[in-house]
């Protein structure tokens, strides 16, 4: 879906109770990706809070509210899902089911968005477990890494449906033509690895459809040597929150360094731009956030700390995304692993 205002695109369902800074800057957000990208919107949860919020952007006119009668709170898991059917965020699921929406986009709990998404989009035919992504800032392309935490066990044929599963996302959303899969262990030779590593080796060495490059290793996340890398939930979600953490504390300290002398402070100053840029290149917010893949929809997370930049930008991820057809791209990469159904 290009960034345009042309009529009679569908929007994008934006989960506006959910996230550490809602109503607010989820509203501020979707303002955003109106008015900058031409993206529609249309916001899901209490009309009131919102109604007030679109007004203080003057935007009531330009921005739909659909009421939902609850929200889930940010420390709720999956089980809510189950307890809370007309959450915000199932709301915004079921405009996605019913045709009225594109995508859905949620800051909200991450389990709670995992276990709606499941429950009211169902999964895709085949597909043992829909798994998160995260398009790591790689160059010259970004890498995607999955599962970033919708799924803590696995086994070994669901590391090979998520390497399809991301062969897709890399396919449609960063136009890569062929793959290449890496499995996330600790060691590049093929007997490293727990049983689960060295079963998911074998099986990926023989898959038909994947580019397998092998075992990557940590320090291989940011190195770009392939273009999917494919893990468990519990251990991609660990890594990812250790390289957002990492490089916090970089630029902590390369900002604490500059101001410790006139000479680093005017070599700061010849350098911001392209401190800025690196800032920029490795904001979380300025990627859209992880995309849920393996639904018969498509679901962006933000991150639950987005403020209204990481709003818009997941907006736009998402509308990218349903323009392209991920959800129908994954369904032609898991068609030909599917068992035949026999007539006895």
């Amino acid at each position: 879906m290009p960034e345009t205002d042309a009529p009679g695109v569908p929007p994008i369902a934006l989960d506006a109770m959910g996230g550490d800074h809602a109503p607010d800057e989820i509203v501020a957000g979707a303002v955003r990706a109106v008015r900058e990208h031409g993206i529609p919107v249309v916001l899901v949860g209490a009309p009131r809070p919102l109604a007030e919020a679109l007004a203080r952007h003057d935007a009531t006119t330009e921005i739909p509210i659909v009421r939902a009668e609850e929200a889930l709170a940010m420390d709720e898991g999956a089980l809510a899902s189950l307890r809370r059917p007309r959450s915000s965020i199932a709301v915004a699921c079921h405009l996605v089911r019913r045709g009225d929406a594109c995508a859905v986009v949620s800051a909200g709990s991450t389990a709670g968005i995992v276990a709606t998404g499941k429950l009211r989009l169902r999964s895709q035919p085949g597909v043992l477990r829909p798994a998160i992504a995260v398009a790591l800032p790689t160059r010259p392309n970004p890498t995607v890494l999955l599962d970033a935490g919708a799924n803590a066990e696995v086994k070994p044929e669901m590391l090979v449906q998520f390497a399809h599963l991301g062969a897709a996302y890399a396919e449609t959303a960063l136009d890569v033509e062929a793959p290449r899969i890496g499995l996330l262990t600790i060691g590049s030779e093929p007997e490293k690895g727990n049983k689960l590593v060295k079963r998911a080796h074998e099986l990926l060495s023989a898959a038909q459809g994947l580019d397998f490059a092998g075992n990557v290793e940590g320090h291989d996340l940011l190195a770009g040597t392939v273009d999917v890398i494919v893990t468990d939930g519990f251990t991609g979600n660990v890594a990812l929150k250790t390289m957002e953490g990492s490089v916090r504390y970089a630029f902590t300290e390369l900002r604490e360094t500059i101001q410790e002398s006139p000479v680093a402070r005017v070599g700061g100053l010849l350098q911001r731009r392209r401190i800025r840029e690196l800032r920029q290149r490795l904001d979380p917010e300025g990627h859209g956030g992880a995309v849920l893949l393996g639904l018969n929809g498509t679901v962006v997370i933000a991150h639950g700390d987005s403020r209204a930049k990481g709003v818009s930008a997941a907006c736009v991820l998402a509308a990218r995304l349903a323009g392209q057809g991920v959800v129908a791209r994954i369904g032609e990469r898991l068609a030909p692993t599917r068992r035949p159904h026999l007539p006895w």
